[in-house]
């Protein structure tokens, strides 16, 4: 079984979009520890309550980043990861723990990289009329937000308020991440060393889950197909209200839905 290491800053509903998952049997992985800069973190409180060990690391108690990050790496080391997972870890990593983990690490990102790397990216969709918002999940480089692409979600923006719009993309979120991790621990998603692509290999898709893929319905295309267009990057469509009982009995989100809507 694969050991995964989340990496929080906040609330974690993506860490318990993980859990949920784990615990309905759809990734076959442990989450051996979470590990958290901030001490107040609800997303500590979600692992405890899943009986998930957890270590803070302040980074206030150091004097750089560099003396940061390599305690980081120490504690992520004891662990023995075989994947480190980023839920809404808010810190610049230097290339230290992403040379080390490479193909190893990976996080998620609420734009459409190459758009809108770091922070702000709901205000700044919305500031410059984009037509479309949407996620990234990536294989972390020594690059901010600029490693191999793997998935991408898409919604159309359609006038929404803030509030919505963040919402919204904190819905696909918590169910392209857990599906991404599910693929990476079968192995059917990893990245090429001698290249640094992301390959895909040996996801099937359903008729379910093929069908419909257009932005006013949802739906979900991912594996061999994508990979053949796009170069390995996935492509999750919002699933609306009315698709969500048929996609939640395929992927078991049937508690995702209630799960609290704070950043990460």
């Amino acid at each position: 079984m694969k050991r995964i290491v989340v990496l929080i800053s906040g609330s974690g509903s993506n860490l318990q979009a993980i859990i949920d998952n784990i615990s309905l049997g759809l990734i076959q992985a442990e989450i051996v520890e979470v590990i958290s800069n901030n001490e107040n973190a609800y997303g500590l409180v979600r692992a405890k309550n899943a009986n998930i060990d957890t270590f803070v690391l302040d980074h206030k108690s150091f004097n750089s980043r560099d003396e940061y990050d390599n305690a980081l790496k120490k504690r992520i080391q004891v662990n023995k990861p075989d994947l480190i997972v980023m839920a809404g870890f808010m810190r610049i990593l230097t290339p230290l723990i992403p040379t080390k983990y490479k193909g190893k690490i990976i996080n998620i990102h609420p734009s459409l990289l190459p758009l809108y790397p770091g922070l702000n990216t709901h205000e700044k969709v919305i500031n410059n009329s984009d037509k479309e918002h949407g996620i990234s999940i990536h294989f972390v480089s020594p690059v901010l937000d600029g490693g191999p692409l793997i998935a991408q979600g898409v919604i159309d923006t359609n006038d929404n308020s803030i509030e919505l719009l963040i919402k919204r993309i904190h819905s696909v979120e918590h169910l392209l991440y857990p599906l991404v991790i599910q693929y990476i621990c079968e192995e059917k998603i990893y990245l090429e060393h001698f290249n640094d692509k992301v390959a895909v290999k040996d996801i099937e898709l359903t008729d379910k889950i093929a069908t419909g893929v257009g932005k006013q319905q949802g739906g979900i295309v991912t594996g061999n197909q994508w990979a053949r267009r796009h170069d390995g990057v996935a492509i999750l469509l919002e699933v609306f209200k009315e698709l969500r009982t048929d996609f939640s009995a395929f992927h078991g989100f049937s508690n995702i839905w209630n799960s609290s809507e704070e950043q990460c």
